[in-house]
């Protein structure tokens, strides 16, 4: 049986006979998908006879007039973890800087390339907030470096001075920065956050994002990745099978792009709804990590009559489904993840919680 380090897993719950789940554990925009995206699927299903163009043109020129990045820096693939893998096969790089915690799959993609990976650890008493003095240890030893922005799972911002800086050390000491701005569309005011101004000047830098968070649409497996180093995008798609992005993938990809009133209308709820969700934490008294994106990451130290252990499986015998963190780099047990979801749900939530 494979070993599932992710959220997500309402079918491992399913196999237990638990049909009506809340999933707390991906962090997925809570408006669920676009209806005109739904469509744009539905239209496009008699295309499905023939192969999906390889180069996704019509999808690239899309991201290409939202990001405001030349089309021919862009690279898509099935999901962000395609092409995490992907870069780690073209790169192969014997030596790279991982925060602990953070996402595990760049770790898991440069284990299959037999690279070395050493840990910053992000320290509990800063938040998990991550320091200047990181900068010290980072040089030409090391060939990638991989950040998270907002962090995930702790959801912390890295603010553009410190990745500027970081670009600079990076370039100084021909270090490849991958930046995974997956979950940048969820912060206020992301403008001041995001670094793809910089992809078209700099060969070091690599951004990755992706459709799965923003436009609630997991299941599509839709990525893409963004960097001035044309050789380097040359040799990832090289790593991969030419059809990797479907014809449903690409055109929900295309549609999903126009649709600003709902990516604006999502921000509102979820800003609300984390507001609740915060305030509900502070009256019983669970400690959290200021969130900047659309989950929320926080610690449970005491459950009164019950063991720490037993938090997560006591949720889920009410049908709620939570990301335990413990499994992550740096972490130990009593640290969870929950993403903010609709009202109804969170409010399901807190009840469990309030419960146990």
């Amino acid at each position: 049986m494979a070993n599932l380090v992710h959220g997500g897993d309402i079918y491992s719950a399913k196999e237990k006979g638990i049909n009506h789940i809340l999933d707390f554990s991906a962090n997925i925009n809570p408006k669920g998908l676009p209806d005109r995206v739904k469509q744009a699927i539905i239209d496009g299903l008699d295309s499905c006879v023939n192969y999906p163009d390889p180069l996704c043109r019509q999808l690239i020129s899309a991201i290409s007039d939202f990001e405001g990045i030349q089309k021919e820096l862009i690279l898509c693939g099935n999901g962000a973890a395609d092409i995490i893998f992907r870069l780690a096969l073209a790169l192969k790089p014997k030596k790279a800087l991982v925060l602990a915690p953070t996402f595990a799959e760049y770790e898991l993609a440069l284990d299959t390339v037999g690279c070395h990976t050493v840990h910053y650890d992000l320290k509990e008493e800063e938040n998990f907030a991550l320091r200047e003095d990181y900068l010290q240890g980072l040089d030409s030893s090391y060939d990638v470096l991989f950040l998270c922005n907002p962090n995930n799972p702790t959801g912390q911002l890295i603010s553009k001075e410190l990745l500027e800086k970081t670009l600079q050390k990076c370039i100084e000491n021909n270090i490849l920065m991958v930046l995974d701005e997956c979950f940048i569309e969820f912060v206020e005011g992301y403008g001041q956050y995001t670094m793809k101004a910089h992809v078209g000047d700099y060969k070091h830098l690599f951004i990755l994002k992706a459709f799965t968070k923003s436009y609630a649409m997991p299941g599509l497996r839709l990525g893409y990745g963004m960097t001035g180093n044309r050789e380097l995008l040359k040799k990832i798609m090289d790593m991969g099978q030419p059809w990797s992005v479907s014809i449903p993938a690409q055109l929900a990809g295309i549609q999903a792009l126009k649709e600003a009133e709902y990516l604006e209308e999502s921000l509102r709820e979820i800003r609300e709804e984390r507001l609740y969700l915060l305030s509900e934490l502070n009256k019983l008294g669970i400690k959290y990590y200021k969130p900047a994106a659309n989950y929320i990451f926080f610690k449970i130290d005491d459950m009164g009559k019950y063991k720490i252990s037993t938090f997560k499986d006591k949720l889920f015998e009410k049908g709620i489904i939570i990301r335990d963190c413990s499994n992550y780099a740096g972490l130990e047990e009593g640290y969870y993840r929950i993403a903010v979801k609709s009202h109804s749900a969170n409010e399901r939530l807190i009840d469990a919680l309030k419960s146990i």
